[in-house]
């Protein structure tokens, strides 16, 4: 018999047991719809990932507004690695909003080193001789300290308040001071390119669509971890232990 509780819980009843049988478990179906468990919060941090990748992505078509798009993707990963209650539309528009003016900007900025960065590289290569190795080797340098600073910028604009040089400062100072991290969030920006390594048309087809759906966010969401960690060096005692207690940002 099946009893329906008020609380949404299923509760089965065993027979009695005759004798000589073998006694059968009781199935708690609590337990299998219960929201808590394992996998109904796997299952939604994925499905809270893909919505927020969705947006992220939506938002960065027009190209002036990727820069807060990025910064509020972070905003909200960095929330969710610290287990806060967030709801993933109005704190992404939250910090879209508040960080719009300074992250456009910063985006400006990032997107006109990148253009100066890709025709360095390819006059380099036209160079001949030595000349143009050693220039193609500096200005690759380059690029890897642009990519180590997109990775930071933006969620350091998401964290702190400061002003935009400040910001890009910051972001430099705590990828050299936490470069074994720094490392480990490259590896996991760069992953991706993996996809490029499978032979198979069907599985790369899959595994690009999967990309699509969560691939950015879920970048995010790993690497936040990391800054995190790197974040909670630079406040204030007081509001990193409030935070630790579960206090939203």
């Amino acid at each position: 018999m099946i009893a329906f509780c008020g609380d949404f819980r299923y509760t089965v009843y065993q027979r009695p047991v005759l004798s000589g049988e073998k006694t059968k478990g009781v199935i708690h179906m609590g337990r299998i719809f219960d929201m808590n468990n394992t996998f109904f919060r796997f299952m939604s941090k994925v499905a809270d990932l893909c919505i927020l990748n969705i947006i992220c992505v939506v938002c960065c078509i027009p190209v002036i507004t990727a820069g807060a798009s990025i910064t509020a993707m972070y905003y909200v990963t960095l929330k969710m690695v610290r287990n806060e209650e967030a709801y993933i539309l109005r704190s992404f528009f939250k910090s879209f909003k508040q960080n719009f003016k300074q992250a456009t900007i910063i985006n400006l900025i990032m997107l006109l080193i990148g253009v100066v960065l890709y025709i360095d590289l390819n006059v380099s290569k036209a160079m001949q001789g030595g000349a143009g190795q050693i220039f193609q080797i500096i200005f690759m340098a380059f690029v890897l300290i642009y990519f180590i600073l997109f990775l930071y910028v933006y969620p350091v604009l998401a964290r702190f308040y400061n002003t935009i040089k400040n910001t890009i400062k910051n972001a430099l100072f705590m990828a050299i001071r936490h470069f074994p991290y720094t490392v480990v969030m490259v590896i996991i920006a760069v992953c991706p390119l993996l996809l490029l390594l499978v032979k198979s048309y069907q599985i790369q087809s899959t595994l690009f669509v999967l990309f699509l759906l969560m691939g950015f966010a879920l970048i995010a969401y790993c690497n936040s971890y990391f800054l995190a960690k790197i974040f909670d060096n630079y406040m204030p005692k007081e509001e990193a232990g409030q935070e630790s207690a579960g206090e939203s940002v």
